[in-house]
């Protein structure tokens, strides 16, 4: 039996365990000299005063003069000059597993009701490269999602990105969870980033119901969290959606809201002395954008569609992240205030809204009933001052007579109760029936 290989392994062994010693701590940042450690890996902070206190877990996001600049996972109180640092050698690595499903966790995969996490789990990195292009299957077949407005006017492929764009309180997380609970994906994973404390309970119970959280994973990073701990909360859930792609699950990826996590990150540069440049995001934060959201969509293995949305400040569409993030997914669904202020739920604004690859994944049929309904809809649009001052005479013009006459039928098609189920075919069958003059 050779035991070259062990005695070598046994020689290369480092015996010695080292610490280094916090120098000092400003906002959210800790500077400590030494151990040796690389960007990302995990360390232990552990207090001198209360030996029996937990270490603090915290991450190396950067180096200034041969010093570590450490940010904490959890808010910090009991940390002073010469606390002792200890590198863990690794990043951050959170359970993964088939039993996992149906519980609500925090960004380092700890059960929120304080329970024991289940057993048969296995060890995955949070931080994973994008799949190499050339590895990623078209995607060519639809997915239902369960939302009329959606199947049937802007039809999502199995393993496309959304982003969901709106200003606050026009209903996104009630879309989520309506999509969570009709969709046909074998598994969900939410994403709740920077949300109020309050509304975690509420989406849990309210829009995901018992039904939807049966085939769901909840990773929770609520507002009073450090940022370090939000933008975790991105990453666990990505890692967690891959974990179930690579074992061929057909995943729903639903992360509310990425512009949380790009001010969780904006928070991070600023702490290490990026310059702030955009209204202030700093260029650490257009880096990251891409590399999380890259990661989703198809590989050889599975799909992961995925669902994000984004906050637009004063509604305005042309915001930095809002700009960025559209421009990196493949489409973008825009929901509307004055559509929620009139009644109609879910509130998406068709005409501002597109689906990347609905050309390719449906047939022909429905895409001509889809192009259809909308020219009726942009007709009515760009004729509605007219229409409603009662300037415009019916017989005028056959286009916009028409669209006077099916813009009722094509308003309460588009509304659905969130409750209400309809498969896609049903939407489809639904929107023909509408065109050729029915209810």
């Amino acid at each position: 039996m050779k035991l070259s290989k062990y005695l070598t392994a046994i020689q290369d062994v480092d015996l010695y365990k080292r610490y280094g010693k916090v120098q000092r701590v400003v906002g959210i940042m800790i500077e400590s000299i030494g151990p040796a450690a690389n960007i990302g890996e995990v360390c232990y902070i552990h207090p001198t005063l209360n030996r029996n206190k937990q270490p603090v877990l915290a991450e190396v996001v950067g180096f200034s003069n041969e010093n570590i600049i450490l940010m904490p996972y959890n808010e910090v109180a009991e940390i002073g000059p010469g606390c002792l640092v200890e590198s863990t050698g690794k990043p951050l690595t959170v359970k993964v597993g088939r039993s996992l499903i149906g519980n609500v966790i925090d960004s380092l995969g700890r059960p929120l009701d304080g329970s024991e996490l289940p057993k048969g789990l296995s060890n995955y990195l949070t931080e994973q490269s994008p799949p190499n292009p050339m590895a990623r299957p078209t995607i060519s077949e639809p997915i239902q999602v369960g939302v009329k407005a959606i199947d049937s006017m802007l039809t999502v492929g199995r393993g496309q990105r959304i982003g969901l764009f709106a200003g606050s309180g026009v209903g996104k997380s009630t879309l989520l969870g309506m999509i969570a609970r009709n969709s046909k994906a074998d598994i969900n994973v939410i994403a709740l980033i920077g949300e109020r404390g309050r509304e975690v309970r509420e989406f849990i119970e309210k829009d995901l119901g018992e039904e939807g959280l049966k085939k769901s994973i909840v990773v929770v990073a609520t507002s009073d969290q450090p940022a370090l701990m939000r933008i975790k909360g991105a990453y666990t859930a990505t890692a967690i959606s891959e974990y179930f792609r690579d074992l061929g699950y057909n995943v729903n990826l639903m992360m509310d809201s990425v512009t949380r996590v790009a001010m969780a990150q904006r928070e991070v540069g600023l702490a290490t002395g990026e310059p702030p440049t955009t209204k202030g995001y700093t260029p650490s934060v257009f880096s990251i954008l891409p590399k999380l959201l890259e990661r989703t969509g198809t590989n050889k293995y599975g799909a992961i569609t995925a669902f994000y949305t984004v906050l637009v400040d004063g509604d305005d569409m042309n915001e930095p992240i809002a700009d960025t993030v559209r421009g990196i997914l493949d489409g973008h669904f825009v929901m509307d205030r004055k559509l929620a202020e009139q009644g109609q739920y879910p509130a998406i604004n068709i005409l501002k809204s597109i689906s990347r690859v609905m050309n390719q994944i449906v047939t022909t049929e429905h895409l001509d009933s889809a192009q259809q309904a909308r020219a009726l809809l942009a007709k009515y649009e760009d004729n509605k001052d007219l229409i409603q001052i009662g300037a415009y005479k019916r017989g005028t013009d056959h286009e916009i007579d028409k669209a006077i006459l099916y813009q009722p039928k094509l308003q309460t098609f588009l509304k659905q109760s969130v409750l209400e189920k309809v498969t896609l075919e049903e939407s489809v069958e639904h929107l023909n029936r509408v065109l050729n003059g029915g209810s």
